[in-house]
């Protein structure tokens, strides 16, 4: 089938929307489990559509999910993996955006999503080489959209972008002028067009026209052609659909339009769905005789977006982002960027344990997989995590026996890595002592330290640099002394069930900086100062009054406290709309604070830390920590079991209250990187009539979000992704916890409350950094602050001294990288390659000092491989960066001749590039 430039050419691209996970489990979904909940079997699916394509060289289809398809993959025969070949060579059968999931673009953070697009690409890349890869990135279904994703898929060589969903006003103004496409300028740093991405807003979501669903799960009329039969439609289809075809093109610049022809799990009979469009083409194009300018033909994104490209038309240009998204007026979908808090925790810890996992992979060599400790591998948490970064999976938006899946495979893809681990730390200390993770110490739990007159503590470090960072043990002793790797004295103190210590952990190591056994007496005197920071407290009512920076002498009035949305917005007659697992729709604009006032229960002071409990209520309280040697504020909130008893679902927020003369401006992170400038009840592209006060000023926040004037600057650095804004000059508000008891009626079918151990409710924990500078040092301490959260320090534990051969320190690193750089990935990807990624963690303009250009020597990298040979590659990493070939829009510029690098082994890094390497090393 070919286009026709004279007339309306309708692409219809027959796809299914797989979900790795929602209302069922992935595995469920696959195999077609628990239909009672909702029918639908992956399996199935290609195995119908592949038997469909086969009978008609002019079908085509789509897929998207990489997780679904390799499962399926593995489980067929030589023969068919050699039709599927051939389907794929023939671009019958096309793979779209291709990574292992589809995933949410508001609470993911860049390196996740990263490494689960690399992992679904290699598969592809591996299976079918050059014809396997995605050309066109396909997010039809996460619900608003993030400027970072547009950017990291346009590094990875993505020629175009396709989704389904954005804000009702938004997409009426497109509508109206035909912006519905338009060419995505997706980074400030980054040189146009290396960030540039063309975009497409699909007219219907992602289902097809309305009347034109052919499905076994729909009720659609099929086309009834033979005239000697009753019923005969095909006049009544053909009319209806050039109706459609012509109201659709009216929204659209070029003579070629778009149809989406599928929906959630459809095509497990592909027979019903291909035997009428077949007849659908038929006999639309038989109009043409009669002087219809209609052409209707199968396609795929990748051809309609190349007929786009060759139109030659200039196209709108798109600077900020997609987020927040409604879909009506008292409908915000912006609660799920709070949405089961402690998932999201845990998905941001396991991202830190798979780094460090590939990290030693590589260091420990080949022996780190198969070593004293048994078998270990990566690659069972690279797929966990993969599935995590689902639309329904860290954005909270599944059913609580879901979420309880995704948390087992997280776990069980560290159980895995754990052996990998220890092997590594074995082989690179020469110890193979037993070795334990205390994986409930956010608890105050460890047996080991507990019961231990003796022991000795590794601390792995995954970041490029030196840290220094505050570690909490449960003990039982009340005397204890540290020492370090050298025999120093390691500052510590003993509290009442537990030892405060702090480690340098310098450059990559696993370096026992901090070998317990330890020491300290017990003091109590309230928390004010430190070299680089005073905190006060008002003496009436315990909470925060004030914030110091002492180095620039600046101080800010600082008020915190706790507070909940009531909401249970149901009984509103104007608008049913409740809140739940996606939408955030309190039923008024002022919350309820939990207590004016705080009680002072601990007060801690030594050298290494000083610290205040705060009690707010029987289920919030917060401990309030100064570090020695540290430029930010800790507050460890805890909320929960959030009570119901008295009907209200409550979604509980801190706010941080200042005299900071922000004038309704806050600032945001995209996905942990770039940082967008955000304005109470206002959008840059439209219009805004706000209808939600609250709850349409809400944003995602991924690991930061700070308010700030001339002078000032208050960053709070979070944990894991939750929702923010600012309501009011000089306040920021972030959303820790929800528990609602209504369903928000957006398919997921049950309210979000989530049980807890006790079945009273999920109590979360969790921490916000604050730090106070001069907005033009700002980012100079919170970029290698948010890194640092995302990229903590690997603590083991073995029982005892260390013998005399064990080695006491290590690094992976010759050096610490410089302040500008980030080592991003370390990973294995064949037995004598390795994969990394460097990354300039600045952006233009945002450090005096750091914003600049910085050069890395490959060579000079790692301690403990010797670099024969370095080739570099898409941020994908399925294609050579000399053979990236992206199609160029009007709108955007000429590819710029990047600066050559200084030397075959010298790579310069500017603001926010992320470079990637497939090194060829050797170990020493």
């Amino acid at each position: 089938m070919s286009t026709n430039p004279s007339m309306l050419n309708v692409h219809l691209v027959p796809h299914t929307h797989d979900d790795v996970g929602w209302l069922k489990t992935v595995d469920q979904y696959y195999y077609g489990d628990r239909n009672n909940i909702q029918h639908a079997g992956v399996q199935y699916i290609l195995d119908s559509v592949i038997d469909q394509l086969q009978k008609d060289p002019a079908r085509r289809f789509i897929y998207v999910e990489t997780a679904f398809f390799y499962r399926w993959w593995k489980q067929q025969n030589q023969s068919t993996q050699r039709i599927v070949t051939q389907l794929v060579n023939e671009g019958r059968l096309e793979f779209i955006n291709g990574g292992w999931c589809m995933s949410d673009e508001a609470t993911t953070h860049y390196s996740a999503v990263i490494d689960q697009m690399t992992l679904g690409l290699r598969f592809l890349n591996d299976t079918f080489g050059e014809c396997g890869r995605p050309r066109v990135a396909w997010h039809i279904d996460p619900f608003g959209h993030a400027r970072e994703h547009a950017s990291i898929f346009a590094q990875m060589g993505y020629d175009g972008f396709f989704f389904g969903r954005l804000d009702y006003q938004d997409k009426a103004r497109r509508m109206k002028t035909k912006e519905m496409e338009m060419l995505w300028r997706a980074s400030e740093s980054l040189t146009p067009p290396l960030a540039d991405l063309f975009t497409g807003v699909l007219p219907n979501g992602y289902n097809p026209p309305e009347g034109f669903c052919w499905d076994q799960s729909c009720d659609d009329a099929p086309i009834r052609d033979d005239p000697d039969l009753e019923d005969y439609n095909v006049d009544e289809i053909v009319q209806k659909f050039l109706n459609a075809s012509y109201r659709q093109a009216g929204f659209y610049k070029a003579n070629h339009i778009i149809m989406t022809m599928g929906s959630d799990f459809q095509y497990e009979n592909a027979n019903l769905w291909y035997k009428n469009m077949d007849k659908l083409i038929k006999y639309v194009n038989a109009l043409q005789a009669k002087g219809s300018k209609v052409n209707v033909l199968y396609s795929t994104p990748s051809c309609y977006l190349q007929e786009l490209n060759l139109a030659n038309l200039t196209w709108p240009l798109k600077t900020d982002d997609f987020f927040p998204y409604a879909d009506d007026a008292h409908d915000f979908w912006t609660g799920y960027f709070t949405s089961r808090p402690a998932l999201k925790l845990y998905e941001r810890l396991s991202n830190s344990r798979l780094q460090t996992c590939n990290q030693l992979e590589v260091l420990g060599g080949p022996k780190s997989k198969s070593g004293p400790f048994g078998e270990g591998d990566s690659d069972t948490m690279k797929r966990a995590m993969g599935v995590a970064q689902h639309h329904d999976a860290v954005s909270g938006t599944e059913k609580q026996h879901v979420a309880y899946d995704y948390a087992r495979r997280l776990a069980t893809g560290w159980a895995h890595c754990e052996v990998l681990v220890r092997n590594s730390l074995a082989i690179l200390s020469g110890s193979e002592a037993p070795r334990v993770f205390c994986e409930n110490l956010n608890i105050s739990v460890c047996p080991l330290t507990e019961s231990s007159h003796k022991f000795s503590m590794n601390v792995y470090n995954p970041l490029g640099r030196t840290v220094s960072w505050p570690v909490r043990l449960p003990v039982n002793g009340s005397v204890y002394s540290v020492t370090d790797a050298n025999g120093r004295a390691v500052d510590s103190q003993v509290g009442n069930v537990f030892i405060s210590l702090k480690c340098t952990c310098y450059i990559y190591d696993m370096k026992s900086s901090c070998l317990l056994p330890l020491l300290i007496n017990n003091k109590s005197v309230l928390l004010y100062v430190f070299k680089f920071l005073k905190v006060t407290f008002d003496e009436t009512t315990g909470l925060l009054s004030s914030l110091t920076n002492l180095e620039t002498n600046q101080t800010i009035q600082l008020t915190q406290n706790f507070y909940w949305y009531n909401a249970s917005a149901g009984n509103n007659k104007e608008s049913p709309q409740t809140s739940g697992a996606y939408i955030f729709r309190p039923n008024s604009s002022d919350p309820f604070v939990i207590n004016k006032t705080a009680e002072t229960q601990i007060v801690t002071v030594s050298s290494t830390v000083q610290e205040v409990t705060q009690w707010f209520s029987p289920w919030v309280s917060q401990v309030v920590r100064l570090y020695e040697g540290h430029r930010e504020l800790e507050l460890e909130w805890t909320v929960g079991p959030v009570p119901v008893a008295d009907g209200l679902g409550k979604e509980v927020i801190t706010r941080l209250d200042t005299d900071i003369k922000s004038s309704d401006y806050f600032y945001t992170d995209s996905n942990g990187r770039e940082v967008l400038e955000r304005r109470k009840d206002y959008r840059p592209t439209w219009e805004l009539k706000q209808t939600e006060p609250v709850a349409g000023n809400y944003y995602p926040i991924n690991s930061r979000a700070y308010i700030k004037d001339d002078k000032h600057q208050l960053t709070v650095v979070t944990d894991r992704s939750q929702g923010a804004s600012s309501l009011y000059n000089g306040s920021l508000e972030i959303m820790l916890h929800r528990r609602l008891l209504y369903d928000d009626y957006r398919g997921v079918g049950e309210p979000l409350s989530e049980p807890g151990d006790f079945s009273d409710g999920l109590v979360a924990r969790g921490r916000l950094l604050l730090t106070f500078t001069p907005p033009d040092t700002a980012a100079d301490v919170h970029r290698p602050l948010a890194q640092g959260m995302v990229l903590q320090p690997l603590l083991s534990f073995q029982d005892g001294t260390p013998s005399a051969n064990t080695k006491l320190e290590f690094s992976g690193l010759q050096t610490d990288l410089p302040p500008a750089v980030h080592l991003l990935t370390l990973s294995q990807w064949d037995e004598d390659t390795v994969l990394i990624r460097l990354e300039h963690q600045y952006q233009a303009k945002e450090s005096k000092t750091h914003s600049q250009p910085v050069t890395v020597n490959l060579q000079k990298l790692f301690s403990t491989l010797d670099v024969l040979g370095a080739s570099e590659m898409s941020l994908g990493a399925n294609q050579w960066k000399e053979d990236m070939d992206r199609l160029q829009w009007n709108t955007s510029k000429p590819l710029p001749l990047s600066a050559k690098d200084p030397s075959p082994w010298e790579v310069t890094l500017n603001p926010m590039e992320i470079r990637t390497f497939l090194l060829r090393v050797r170990q020493l």
